[in-house]
């Protein structure tokens, strides 16, 4: 099959194939007049994401442990502090990151980007110092230090896309704020082997600008039930989160800066052709019979990466405006009960077909917090 086929099929289905007519008119009945592909004013998307927030903290007394998926959590509320300076969610954040005394799961000697993830709060939660505390970001920075040193020889470790999202920006914002370009080269060296070199070719499809989750997947390898291709949802906005943390942090100048926006661009202009008319995605871009549905943490992810690249200027803003608004008013009417549990997540996995079925009461930690994430960029976004 040629690799470019599933973008025809995808734009059919966002122009309007059959899907269930519940999720449009829930999104017509919660915005009330408002088109689904306007955005809501501000107030109302900070409104959403209060309840979003409040609901898990409330449901979590124990902050969690310090590993990838409750350390994008807290990436989201970190987000979301920075927005409303809420002091609850900023002390909510200092608790967690005390109790494992700003260190990393696997200790500094961990090559593994999972363990990293961590790190973007630590650096958030020093930046926020008056006079910055630099045992809060020791562990993380020996880590990565540690990496620096070796990535001529060894830059093989990011061997899965998801992996981009949780060690990408540790290493971007290292090398801003110690002025240091090597954190940079070493990051770049380490996402080229994973776009260009991971598996022969890369994980990264240049012909449709999406990214395999790991090599088992690419061409040749595991495909869908209708022997499509798998371009797992959650694994791309991995790649999106990515893109768009590192974009934030590096200056304008710096030589790699358009290799990464093209790269963000790109996957936004795919995204955009298989976009469900709900305004998800589904678990499988590649195949929209592939376990179809609403999924909120791969649509919360590219909801993230859409506002970011409409607010940095890289894309046009009609057409991917609408794009943002209608994944946004898609995942508040369908996704977020009224008491701010958010559903339609899914859970732990590597492909579509994990912990499925996918529903109105299946959460997670890290779908809550790239939801948090998306909002608080799309508030920037959306107008008072």
């Amino acid at each position: 099959m040629e690799r470019r086929q599933f973008l025809t099929t995808g734009a059919t289905l966002a122009a309007g194939a059959a899907l269930p007519a519940l999720t449009a008119g829930a999104a017509r009945a919660a915005a009330g007049a408002r088109p689904a592909d306007r955005l809501p004013p501000r107030a109302e998307i900070v409104a959403v994401l209060r309840r979003v927030a409040d609901h898990w903290i409330g449901a979590h007394a124990d902050p969690g442990d310090n590993q990838w998926a409750r350390a994008t959590f807290f990436s989201g509320l970190m987000a979301l502090h920075r927005l409303t300076r809420e002091p609850r969610y900023l002390a909510h954040a200092r608790g967690w990151a005390e109790k494992h005394a700003y260190g990393l799961h696997n200790g500094v000697t961990t090559r593994h980007a999972d363990d990293h993830c961590a790190g973007q709060t630590y650096l958030d939660l020093h930046a926020l110092d008056a006079t910055p505390d630099p045992a809060k970001i020791a562990a993380i920075e020996d880590s990565l230090q540690r990496m620096v040193r070796t990535s001529a020889e060894k830059h093989d470790d990011w061997w899965w896309d998801d992996a981009l999202h949780m060690a990408m920006p540790p290493f971007a914002r290292l090398g801003a704020l110690r002025q240091d370009p090597a954190y940079w080269d070493a990051m770049h060296a380490l996402y080229t082997h994973t776009k260009s070199a991971e598996g022969g070719p890369g994980l990264y499809d240049p012909a449709v600008g999406l990214w395999y989750r790991d090599k088992r997947f690419l061409p040749g390898g595991i495909a869908s039930p209708n022997g499509r291709p798998v371009l797992w949802s959650r694994g791309n906005g991995w790649v999106a989160g990515a893109h768009t943390k590192v974009l934030g942090v590096l200056p304008a100048s710096h030589p790699h800066v358009p290799e990464y926006r093209a790269a963000l661009v790109g996957e936004l202009t795919a995204l955009r052709a298989v976009q469900r008319a709900d305004g998800f995605w589904n678990v499988n871009l590649a195949d929209p019979e592939h376990l179809p549905g609403p999924e909120t943490s791969g649509t919360a992810f590219f909801t993230y990466g859409t506002a970011y690249a409409l607010r940095a200027g890289l894309v046009p803003r009609e057409t991917f405006r609408p794009v943002a608004a209608r994944a946004w008013n898609g995942m508040v009417a369908t996704a977020v009960h009224p008491d701010g549990f958010l559903g339609y997540v899914q859970n732990v996995g590597d492909r579509p077909e994990s912990s499925q079925p996918v529903g109105y009461g299946t959460t997670a930690d890290f779908g809550v917090g790239g939801f948090l994430m998306a909002g608080a960029e799309l508030a920037k976004v959306a107008g008072s």
